[in-house]
C-alpha cells in the first residue's frame, strides 16, 4: 500500500504543514477539530485504533511505533498488516491543543 493512497483522502482538509510524503512515511500536521474527520479516515484503511489516546501503549505497540518516533500515553495508533508490510498511523497532540501531527509509515513485517 502506498501512503499517497491514504493521504489523497486528506485533500479536502485545511493543512496547517505538510512536513514529509513520499512512499514509506507522510508527516502532516493539521488542526484539532478535523481529529474525527482524520480517524474515520484512517479506520477505513486501517481499521479502528489500536491504541486510543489516554491508554498507555503495551511493549508491542512501543514496538511498533519505534521506528517512526514511538508512542506514549496521550498518542493514538493504528496499525494493520498487509502480507509482507505493516502501516501504522499515529495522532501526536500538540501541547497547545489546536494542532496535531499525523505521522503514517510503512515498513516490512518483522517476522
Amino acid at each position: 500500500m502506498k501512503i499517497q493512497k491514504i493521504t489523497e483522502k486528506f485533500g479536502n482538509l485545511e493543512i496547517f504543514e505538510k512536513r514529509c510524503i513520499n512512499d514509506g512515511y507522510a508527516e502532516i500536521v493539521i488542526f484539532s477539530e478535523q481529529l474525527d474527520h482524520c480517524s474515520k479516515i484512517l479506520e477505513d484503511f486501517l481499521g479502528p485504533a489500536v491504541k486510543p489516546s489516554d491508554l498507555e501503549p503495551s511493549k508491542n505497540h512501543a514496538k511498533v511505533a519505534d521506528e517512526f518516533g514511538g508512542i506514549f500515553k496521550n498518542q493514538t495508533l493504528f496499525q494493520k498488516d498487509y502480507d509482507d508490510i505493516m502501516v501504522i498511523a499515529m495522532f501526536w497532540p500538540w501541547q497547545n491543543g489546536k494542532q496535531v501531527t499525523l505521522k503514517i509509515g510503512v515498513t516490512r513485517r518483522k517476522k
